[in-house]
């Protein structure tokens, strides 16, 4: 691993020393889903681009490379791919269901409907970045945090991105709001 490479991708490490530790997992990720440096075509730096049949999410850099990261995303049906941008960011965020996760799976989602606090407990981690359309219309759609990697590599979640809280950490750091997101199409 060259140094640029250990260095960056410490750096998720180090964040995760900084607030996001009580979110860490206990269980070990496999190699293959730790960040990388990967090459990449046909993107501008700085743009956030997730690949639901690889289950990954690139934040683009210069010099056609990119931050590989590990994710799980959107049920059949839930995921929706388009051009988003990142209106928001939060640390530890709060997290209320929205209407339709409640009429879908009343049983599970009803207890919450008037929200709940951020925490080591809130399904969205450490960390959110929140997608908003281009005319700055909330979707509710976000990139988050978790803390159980069994959500990662599967198709898991009512719409949203998640990530390992110390991968989120790290890419929450680098990606300013307004930040270019393409969730692209699934092939499935």
């Amino acid at each position: 691993m060259e140094r640029r490479t250990f260095i960056a991708l410490s750096a998720a490490g180090i964040l995760a020393g900084r607030g996001a530790r009580a979110q860490t997992s206990a269980l070990p990720l496999p190699e293959e889903w730790a960040p990388r440096y990967v090459p990449t075509r046909n993107t501008r730096p700085y743009e956030i681009h997730v690949l639901p049949d690889r289950f990954s999410l690139l934040w683009s850099l210069p010099e056609n490379r990119a931050i590989r990261y590990t994710v799980g995303i959107g049920r059949p049906g839930l995921y929706e791919p388009g051009v988003f941008e990142v209106g928001a960011k939060k640390e530890w965020p709060s997290w209320t269901p929205t209407d339709e996760m409640i009429e879908r799976e009343p049983e599970t989602y009803a207890r919450f409907e008037d929200g709940m606090p951020g925490g080591p407990d809130n399904p969205l981690g450490a960390r959110a970045l929140y997608l908003f359309t281009r005319n700055g219309r909330d979707t509710f759609l976000r990139v988050h945090g978790t803390r159980d990697p069994s959500g990662l590599g599967r198709r898991v979640s009512n719409g949203c991105v998640r990530m390992m809280n110390g991968h989120v950490a790290h890419l929450y750091e680098q990606v300013p709001i307004g930040t270019p997101v393409y969730l692209h199409a699934s092939r499935a």
